[in-house]
């Protein structure tokens, strides 16, 4: 039996119209003792139609999804709207606030909580009310993310690879409809304790994406996510206007976790390549340089695998187990 999310709205999501206010999180610390942390939630509702979910903020260092949806909310007009808009702009509004990746109430990942648990800390406590309050009301759902401070990620649309042949389907469509040129499928070696395994469960149709990152806002890769959730609301036809089918995008996914090149001490990473980039095994990668211990000469790192750079570590300094090169091979079937 499904039990109660301990996270109320200050909203009433059955209610026409245009409404902002929060998810009202309510964990006892130091900062709010008797009061609870917002979680600021906008609904907009018009004739009957679709429902669709829009997420950003999972991670509180990623900010080009916030400032997306935030674009698409301030621009739709209840009155044409087919349907309703469900967002959440900044889902761990409390990593948010501190432009921190992990929630700075219990230092857990939010993106890794799912399904999350009505009586867990903080985080577990917004994965269990996502997956058993909200997504089941949806009929899509979008989650938007980059690479935040820590790395920077080449553009693309996260569909998960269910087993369920309609949904995946579906998942690859919407993927399609959002337009970037890059799908990175979720297969076998991704984490089912995502906003997509959320998805899955409650058999949503649903893609994430990452947008860049590094920590700000790109002006270009945020046009992008905008244009691709216009597109994806047309398609559901809950506005107006022409659906743009944008050319078959390439695909990939994770083969093997150890195509990727991680930092085997602490030093710079004296990066050679960049996200977007096709490689091939042995190919330069760039130094890595002791930089706490000079005596100790630098070493030239190389590409273990062939396959694409998805993302590069945004960091200088980095430390053993640290990401360097996340490298990605092409899914070798169509769409």
């Amino acid at each position: 039996m499904t039990q109660t999310s301990r996270v109320s709205l200050t909203i009433d999501l059955d209610r026409s119209g245009t409404q902002a206010g929060d998810a009202m999180l309510r964990w006892s610390d130091n900062s709010t003792p008797l009061g609870y942390h917002p979680i600021p939630v906008v609904s907009i509702k018009g004739t009957d139609g679709p429902v669709l979910l829009l997420v950003g903020g999972t991670h509180g260092d990623e900010f080009e999804g916030p400032s997306a949806i935030m674009r698409v909310l301030n621009a739709i007009n209840p009155a044409g709207l087919r349907g309703q808009i469900i967002a959440f702009p900044a889902l761990n509004m409390p990593a948010l606030v501190a432009s921190s990746r992990v929630s700075p109430l219990d230092g857990a990942n939010l993106n890794r909580a799912f399904p999350g648990d009505r009586d867990g800390g903080p985080t577990a406590m917004i994965a269990h009310f996502l997956e058993t309050e909200i997504l089941p009301r949806c009929d899509a759902a979008i989650d938007l993310h980059s690479g935040g401070k820590a790395s920077v990620f080449q553009p693309c649309a996260l569909p998960t690879q269910t087993t369920d042949p309609a949904l995946a389907a579906r998942n690859m469509e919407l993927a399609q409809l959002f337009g970037l040129p890059l799908v990175w499928r979720l297969g076998a070696n991704n984490d089912n304790r995502s906003v997509n395994s959320a998805a899955e469960r409650v058999r949503v149709p649903m893609i994430a994406a990452e947008l860049g990152g590094g920590g700000g806002v790109d002006p270009a890769i945020t046009d992008m996510a905008e244009t691709g959730m216009w597109n994806i609301l047309r398609h559901l036809g809950m506005v107006e206007g022409e659906v743009h089918h944008p050319p078959i995008p390439r695909v990939v996914e994770i083969r093997d976790p150890g195509a990727s090149l991680y930092a085997t001490a602490q030093g710079l990473f004296d990066r050679a390549l960049a996200a977007g980039q096709d490689v091939r095994a042995g190919d330069f990668a760039g130094w890595f340089h002791h930089v706490t211990e000079p005596e100790r000469p630098s070493i030239r790192l190389t590409i273990p695998q062939d396959g694409l750079i998805l993302a590069h570590t945004n960091r200088g300094l980095v430390s053993r187990g640290d990401l360097l090169l996340l490298v990605v091979q092409d899914v070798d079937q169509a769409l």
